[in-house]
């Protein structure tokens, strides 16, 4: 006796969702700004390591397991990525310096803590210092080619304009002290302490990167920057 063949039933399972292409064009998205950040990283360590002329590409990509074609891809040329770098290190350092509570309505303790700041980032963030050195040697060349340079000290400033202003409401402050003047007197002394420590230890026969040695800089720092600003005592006969 012939049977007819079965039919197969039908499969109730749903069939597999092809990936939308907007999720596909996202995850791309994704793999390519972090194939980028990673290449970031590694030049601020190469570059801060062996200078920008040690620097290589190759150096670069092996440092961020990439391939040298995309540095190329990213950023253009090598000059591209280091006024990146650049760029990078000025917005990190902005950045931090927002999340600082400061109250200009308390002028002496803002100011402190404005001190305090600059000076804990040179030594927390050596690289960041030695970039600038290296960036200094070849005579600013790279970051007048930035076209953000100039909006990385414009936030600094007008937070110690606003502290000053306040001080100078209250009868703390002089009134002709300008806070470019301010913020060069404390980036001044905090860098070059910081991209000094070790030739100055060397020449003063003390380890001036001590951590006694450093509070008491800072100090002498805050004392200084107090000095200048405060309205002088009046003068006894």
């Amino acid at each position: 006796m012939v049977t007819a063949a079965r039919q197969p039933k039908p499969s109730l399972a749903k069939p597999s969702a092809k990936p939308s292409a907007k999720r596909v064009v996202g995850v791309r998205e994704h793999n390519a700004q972090q194939t980028r950040e990673s290449i970031l990283r590694a030049a601020i360590k190469v570059f801060a390591q062996h200078g920008y002329e040690g620097g290589s590409v190759e150096k670069i990509s092996r440092q961020a397991m990439s391939y040298d074609r995309m540095i190329y891809y990213y950023f253009g040329s090598k000059e591209g990525l280091f006024i990146e770098v650049l760029e990078t290190i000025y917005r990190r350092m902005n950045d931090a310096e927002a999340q600082l509570a400061i109250d200009v309505n308390t002028p002496l303790l803002s100011l402190e803590q404005v001190v305090h700041f600059v000076l804990d980032y040179y030594r927390h963030h050596p690289e960041f210092v030695t970039l600038l050195n290296t960036e200094n040697l070849h005579k600013g060349k790279h970051i007048v080619k930035s076209l953000r340079a100039r909006e990385f000290s414009s936030p600094a400033i007008a937070v110690i304009h606003d502290i000053l202003r306040a001080g100078v409401s209250q009868g703390l402050f002089r009134t002709d002290i300008s806070a470019r003047d301010v913020y060069l007197l404390i980036a001044a002394t905090g860098y070059f302490y910081m991209s000094n420590r070790y030739t100055l230890s060397a020449f003063l026969g003390e380890n001036i990167d001590a951590p006694q040695a450093v509070a008491q800089w800072k100090s002498f720092v805050i004392d200084t920057v107090f000095r200048v600003v405060n309205v002088p005592l009046p003068s006894h006969p």
